[in-house]
């Protein structure tokens, strides 16, 4: 069994199934006033996601099966995305689109942090390659990854700032 191929091309299905998701409520968002802040840096998230679902394919051992806790834990990543996904519903895209006047969420993973999906992503980037044994990929994916993170937090922290006093539960 190819166990890389396999799992790497299951996340990159539930990863096209998000875009689409995501891109539906862009284009809602947009059509009822939101509008995008950050343009610039996305397309570096979406490279920084594709090389590392190539990466983990091309240095994975393709005999080896993989580290099955490793896997338990992305898997258990996933329903914490899917909390935070659900959670923002119909406002929850890829990109950063405010919607003026549009009530905070703090229901869900919410609650407790302003950012559980960067969270996910960031042990993502960890995990996934982990369950290979690569360490590098690994390591060189989560250096770049903490700092666009870093940047879009910043990013949308200030976008979101002007919305704080107002929100639902």
């Amino acid at each position: 069994m190819n166990w890389p191929a396999l799992i790497v091309g299951l996340v990159a299905l539930e990863r096209l199934a998000e875009l689409v998701l995501a891109q539906r409520n862009t284009r809602a968002l947009l059509r009822a006033g939101g509008h995008e802040i950050g343009r610039g840096h996305y397309p570096l998230i979406v490279l920084l996601h594709l090389g590392w679902l190539i990466a983990i394919y091309v240095f994975a051992d393709k005999d080896a099966p993989p580290v099955w806790g490793w896997i338990a834990f992305y898997a258990a990543l996933q329903a914490l995305r899917y909390w935070a996904i659900a959670s923002l519903g119909r406002y929850w895209t890829t990109r950063i689109i405010t919607l003026p006047g549009a009530p905070l969420v703090t229901r869900g993973p919410y609650r407790f942090m302003r950012h559980p999906n960067y969270l996910v992503v960031v042990l993502e980037i960890v995990a996934l390659p982990l369950a290979f044994d690569e360490l590098q990929v690994a390591s060189i994916f989560s250096l770049f990854n903490v700092i666009l993170v870093a940047w879009r937090v910043r990013i949308e922290t200030k976008a979101l700032d002007a919305r704080r006093a107002t929100v639902s539960r």
